[in-house]
């Protein structure tokens, strides 16, 4: 073993000098370097020094660099027998330091961070459940459809405008973007639930849409904080990464009812409660173990988070089971608390597969710095003088900020797709606008959809446990929808080359069944349009956010990402509350007229019937298969950039290694 260093004196609180180097002045490197080099100095008394190391975990060390210069020795060599036995001495009684070294360990890797953000995002779903609770707003507030619809369209709104997130997150730390956004969850949904419960007076409607809006953009701020730090840290696997936390998204409305229904029972009016202090209390939790941190590309990547689908997809497969069996049983409020239990252990079968991936290096590296067998440090040959002259100090600052570029001369000078684009190169692209207008249609029309899955199936006269059941349904296919996106279409990007974008145009041609099987309904087909929902929804998010990150890069992706959604408040207020709602209420204003009352007669203004939902969902269709045939042009425009290697970019700057201490390592300090 050959070192070749500068010398570092470092000076600890009780007065002991030791010898070490810059380039390993880590925590927990630090102890087992100065063991190394006071036994070449000191090769008699190892025994002693093994103990030094040992306790120097707790001296809590004041560093004080006082200089740096060459050292030159000769070679040195330890019997190895004499540092097994004074190995075995040392390490007594260590075994609970160990442990809390390892948990520390753990805490700070690459890992566990992944395992924490898919917790965040299982709460960060709680908007796809409005669904269930909207009738309780409506009947509670005295509501027409119209009203409600505006409100869905203040909840998709707060959903979907990220760019604030992004802009915080651009200058803050992660763990100040995810307290933000528990603040607004709990805020914005305890509001609502005041309202509702009757415990405040009775509010505006401009109220509550500033409240369902504010508790809605917090998912934003999980999103920012959990999901582009994570594809940040495994750039070259964000397909998967992206698919999985948009998953665990996508089951977050199941998991959270099957929570509700054992804590509170069927008392929707909870359900609001429960949306406000769960997320809120899941991102408080893990605030400080999510941050971005140096890349170390793993062979065995892939293959984690294939162990990870396997427990999502065993979880999703659970619920699904639940669903069906709750919709053919009556469950006690226990049989719900046990399901709960079985979801909690599957939630907790992913921190298990972090342990062990950090486990191995850990253990690897234990043994390399508690087995020195040989120890040889070199004079290094002479050097020549490295001192050149400098121009004047002002002239390099001076130079780059007059040869910098503005951000406006360069809107429209594009680097080539995958590299780091500027925000305004990015917003004001073609690729972008393309996206804007299939998103607005697709993601448009499958909220419209997904916030009317309550009043769909009561105007076709299922029984409301039946209406829980297609959220469900909708959630879990939401979950299978992320995934199944996430996963195939980074095999088939690494295999065949086959576009993502395409994938986006066969799914929003999927969708467009969907809406056409809730216009003109038969037996059951509101099940199969749930599934087709959930799964369509699902993959277009997925896919998008991954699109936007390969052809705009990662530099700006937190706005980016965020911007990207944009589309979508603006297609649901259009599809949703001026044509589904407007169609609805006209139905059910014929109904009403045919039974000689008016409007003014009822309190809650409801339509029965397959009328109430048919015209709409017929121009739902349409403008979702307008939005597919725009995302053909964008296939057309990007079919040479995924021909070639998307990632060659990250596999330059990353090369393959074994995991090391160095994962645990941040980049800005986060």
């Amino acid at each position: 073993m050959l070192l070749t260093f500068d010398s570092i004196i470092i000076q600890t609180s009780s007065g002991f000098h030791f010898n070490c180097f810059p380039e390993f002045l880590t925590p927990y490197h630090l102890p087992n370097l100065i063991f190394y080099i006071q036994v070449h100095n000191f090769p008699f008394h190892y025994r002693h020094i093994k103990s030094v190391q040992a306790n120097l975990w707790i001296l809590s060390p004041t560093l004080i660099f006082l200089f740096s210069s060459k050292i030159q020795a000769k070679s040195t060599s330890i019997e190895s027998g004499n540092m097994g036995g004074a190995g075995e001495s040392s390490t007594g009684g260590c075994g609970s330091g160990e442990v809390g070294r390892f948990a520390v360990h753990v805490i700070r890797g690459r890992w566990f961070s992944v395992y924490a953000s898919f917790l965040i995002m299982v709460g960060a779903g709680a908007t796809y459940l409005f669904g269930i609770y909207s009738k309780e707003i409506k009947s509670s507030m005295g509501y027409d459809q119209s009203t409600l619809n505006l409100i869905g369209f203040f909840k998709d709104l707060g959903a979907n405008v990220g760019v604030p997130a992004g802009l915080i997150a651009e200058v803050t730390p992660t763990w100040f973007v995810l307290l933000v956004g528990s603040a607004l969850n709990f805020s914005g949904f305890f509001m609502i639930w005041l309202a509702v419960t009757g415990q405040i007076a009775k509010p505006k409607v401009w109220q509550i849409c500033a409240y369902i809006c504010v508790g809605a953009n917090s998912q934003n701020f999980a999103n920012t904080g959990a999901l582009v730090t994570s594809v940040k840290n495994f750039p070259e696997s964000r397909g998967v990464m992206l698919g999985l936390l948009k998953g665990f998204v996508g089951l977050s409305g199941a998991i959270m009812t099957q929570i509700y229904f054992a804590v509170y029972g069927n008392d929707s009016k909870s359900l609001i409660l429960l949306i406000g202090w769960f997320p809120a209390a899941i991102s408080v939790v893990f605030v400080f173990t999510i941050r971005t941190m140096k890349v170390v590309r793993q062979p065995n990547e892939l293959r984690v988070f294939y162990h990870f689908l396997y427990v999502s997809v065993a979880l999703a497969v659970f619920l699904m089971v639940m669903t069906i069996l709750e919709k053919q049983l009556a469950f006690p409020r226990a049989a719900y608390a046990g399901s709960v239990t079985v979801v909690c252990a599957l939630l907790f079968l992913p921190l298990v597969i972090a342990i062990r991936q950090e486990f191995a290096p850990w253990n690897q590296q234990k043994q390399q710095d508690d087995s020195p067998s040989e120890i040889t440090i070199e004079k290094p040959q002479a050097v020549e003088s490295k001192l050149v002259a400098l121009p004047p100090t002002s002239s390099p600052n001076r130079e780059g900020k007059s040869n910098s570029p503005s951000c406006f001369t360069t809107i429209f000078q594009k680097p080539p797709r995958g590299e780091d684009y500027t925000i305004l190169q990015a917003l004001l692209s073609i690729d972008m606008s393309i996206l804007f207008l299939a998103t607005l249609f697709g993601l448009g029309s499958s909220l419209t959809a997904i916030d009317n899955l309550g009043q769909i199936g009561e105007s076709l006269g299922y029984p409301t446990k039946t209406i829980s059941s297609f959220v469900s349904l909708v959630s879990i296919w939401n979950f299978f929808g992320r995934v199944f996106a996430g996963f195939l279409s980074e095999a088939l990007v690494a295999k065949w080359k086959f576009p993502r974008t395409l994938m986006l145009t066969l799914v929003l041609l999927l969708l467009c069944v969907g809406h056409l099987m809730i216009a003109f309904p038969i037996s059951g087909s509101v099940y199969v349009a749930s599934v087709i929902l959930g799964f369509s929804f699902g993959a277009q998010l997925t896919l998008l956010f991954t699109i936007i990150s390969e052809l705009f890069g990662l530099k700006y992706y937190s706005t980016l990402f965020n911007c990207g959604q944009l589309a979508s408040p603006l297609g649901t207020y259009v599809l949703n509350v001026k044509i589904t709602g407007m169609f609805y209420d006209n139905e059910a204003l014929k109904e009403l007229a045919k039974k000689g009352m008016t409007r003014l007669s009822v309190n809650e203004l409801t339509c029965l019937g397959v009328r109430c939902y048919r015209k709409s969902f017929i121009i739902l269709a349409a403008g979702t298969f307008f939005g597919a045939l725009v995302s053909l042009i964008l296939v057309i425009r990007t079919r040479q950039f995924y021909k070639g290697d998307i990632y060659k970019k990250f596999k330059e700057e990353t090369k393959p290694s074994e995991i090391n201490m160095a994962s645990a390592s941040t980049v800005d300090g986060r």
